[in-house]
């Protein structure tokens, strides 16, 4: 099977969320389950690519595309996903990626990813190599769908090619105005755009992907439900439910050779359910590093994140103060986002100095150092399609406390006391009562030491790896190959 996977991050190249983790996984377990897999993203000025195999494509140098009267050059430059047999393939045009970030508010952003789209396409037609299924991902190349029954219609190369477009955030759509149809080159297609859109004079990049798309997929099984209504559709739920017989949910898998306290390089001590002991030394050893009072006794809350609504910061701010007050423990936030929500940690810090510590930024040996010395993990989000923190968090035995929506329903069990059964806390309403209600039982439930344990070894047994969900989308490439 021949799969062109087409995506703007790929992990450990570029990472800007979760849509990089899954794109390097799927990309290095689908090469290892027989799969003629070929990765195509851009090559940012932010790419890592210091990598020994990083080389020129050498009949792929010095090519063009024209956008109406703009004409585009570019190379494309090759190197192995780590740890894999998986080519990746980056288009080199600095003039549209060499900015100061991977994602900008800048007015060409249409054809930045635009160009994204029919490049890769074009890669396929001069390496004579026609996709079994062209498996795009968000916004960034939703318009392949469309541009395949377009502008490439006349190339029989992609005769019996079928499109995937896996939904990873629906909250993301690429919407611009309507002046950029002419520029992308699809003026004499506009009866087929989304008549609603054309009306409000918008062109909305992942709408035109999940009308013209053979299939759909997004990262969980509830995300799948949730998204076909107003609450989460974000405007698309009308279109999303009529094409929900084309729609699956797939929850995201982990690398756990990259996310496993067994293993990690990242942590002080390495531990796993025969040695569930030493995780109290991880603990130790992220509270010193950070100069704050080691307690043993008292659980320490993690969270690492984008400080965004979405994620339930809001949340948090209505009920941290009242519980620093009512309950013994410590919190540690890594992340970065609105300055209003940095400015509230900030502000927590300073009032809470030796039980709050925040992180502002990204640093992947803290977010691997949290995971493993924190108690409990916070991921209280108003929305999450998937989530992968969750997920690293019941495999390092840290309990996560989230909201019952997208994923987090998916891969958090309820724990219910009375059974002593289940892997996490999980409210229903997104509300500042349902979530001090779930921290307060997670912290109630830590001072039993028993059942503390006994929730810490569920959580660690639980299988979310990659070699098992790699086998849904090999299902479903299978089925999108029998559609007509």
């Amino acid at each position: 099977m021949k799969v062109g996977f087409i995506s703007s991050e790929v992990y450990p190249f570029t990472k800007t969320g979760g849509l990089a983790d899954v794109s390097g996984a799927l990309g290095k377990y689908l090469g290892e389950n027989g799969v003629d897999i070929r990765v195509i993203t851009p090559l940012y000025a932010q790419s890592n690519v210091r990598s020994a195999d990083f080389h020129p494509v050498d009949f792929l140098q010095g090519l063009s595309v024209s956008f109406n009267h703009r004409k585009l050059y570019y190379s494309v430059y090759t190197a192995i996903l780590p740890g894999s047999s998986t080519p990746v393939y980056f288009i080199d045009c600095p003039e549209l990626y060499h900015r100061d970030s991977i994602y900008t508010n800048h007015e060409d952003e249409y054809l930045r990813f635009a160009f994204l789209n029919r490049v890769s396409i074009e890669i396929f037609q001069y390496m004579n190599w026609a996709p079994d299924i062209i498996h795009c991902n968000d916004w960034q190349s939703a318009l392949i769908p469309l541009y395949l029954k377009t502008l490439y219609k006349w190339d029989k190369l992609f005769k019996n090619t079928r499109t995937l477009l896996t939904l990873h955030n629906v909250g993301y759509h690429g919407n611009f105005p309507l002046h950029v149809v002419h520029e992308l080159g699809l003026t004499d297609f506009m009866p087929l755009l989304d008549d609603f859109d054309t009306r409000q004079g918008r062109f909305n990049f992942l709408k035109t992907g999940v009308i013209y798309a053979d299939m759909l997929s997004t990262v969980s099984k509830t995300y799948a439900r949730e998204i076909q209504t107003p609450e989460y559709g974000h405007g698309m739920e009308a279109m999303l439910a009529y094409r929900s017989q084309r729609l699956v949910g797939i929850v995201n898998g982990v690398d756990y050779t990259e996310w496993n306290p067994e293993t990690d390089r990242e942590i002080c001590k390495n531990y796993g359910l025969k040695t569930l002991n030493l995780k109290a030394e991880n603990k130790a050893c992220l509270l010193n590093e950070l100069k704050m009072p080691y307690h043993f006794q008292q659980p320490l809350i993690g969270m690492v994140s984008r400080l965004v609504e979405q994620k339930g910061v809001d949340l948090i701010a209505e009920v941290m103060e009242g519980l620093l007050e009512d309950f013994s423990f410590q919190l540690i936030v890594l992340g970065s986002g609105e300055e209003r929500y940095e400015r509230y940690f900030y502000g927590l810090q300073a009032r809470n100095p030796e039980r709050v510590f925040f992180y502002s930024g990204y640093n992947n040996t803290l977010a691997h150092r949290i995971e493993a010395g924190a108690d409990i993990f916070l991921m209280p989000s108003k929305y999450e399609p998937c989530g992968l923190n969750q997920i690293y968090s019941l495999k390092y035995g840290t309990i996560p406390v989230v909201r019952k929506t997208g994923g987090l329903a998916d891969t958090v069990k309820a724990y219910d006391w009375q059974t002593q059964q289940g892997t996490g806390f999980v409210f229903e309403h997104y509300n500042a009562a349902g979530l001090r209600w779930a921290l307060e039982h997670a912290l109630n439930t830590y001072a039993h030491p028993e059942a503390w344990m006994k929730i810490r070894i569920q959580a660690m047994k639980e299988d979310f790896s990659w070699d098992r969900q790699v086998r849904e989308y090999l299902s479903l490439y299978q089925k999108l190959l029998k559609m007509d």
